[in-house]
């Protein structure tokens, strides 16, 4: 149970204090709140666009209705298109089934490091080299 001066940032923030914030057990529950604050309506590296989008992808990645629900209601609010939230969480799925391919065929690690950046070694030289050339 979230301590009254969270309860009342939380209403002032939310409008309410959402049911699962509740569910959380002391000591966590106002350290939670903050970090939620904190991550979703704090200034950071991100814009809320981008965090929504985040929240989508990983949301659908791991299967969860809730998270989904939320981060698809703050892409929205977001100004993300339907478009968009489709495209992430079709990202989300590839990359989710690469990684199962991956751990599935216990595909060397290192051998997976090396191989990435020989890959990102040489599509940055298909970047750079000029328009054109062959």
């Amino acid at each position: 149970m979230v301590s009254p001066q969270t309860r009342e940032e939380i209403e002032e923030s939310l409008g309410q204090v959402p049911s699962w914030i509740e569910s959380i057990a002391e000591p966590a529950s106002d350290h939670s709140w903050g970090l939620f604050r904190d991550l979703s309506f704090g200034e950071t590296e991100l814009t809320p666009r981008e965090k929504a989008l985040i929240g989508v992808g990983v949301a659908a990645s791991i299967n969860c209705p809730y998270c989904t629900h939320f981060h698809k209601e703050e892409a929205r609010m977001a100004d993300v298109t339907e478009d968009e939230i489709e495209e992430v969480v079709t990202l989300a799925s590839s990359t989710r089934y690469s990684s199962t391919v991956l751990h599935g065929s216990e595909v060397d690690l290192d051998d997976f490091v090396t191989e990435t950046s020989e890959i990102v070694e040489y599509l940055e030289e298909q970047e750079a080299a000029p328009a054109g050339a062959d």
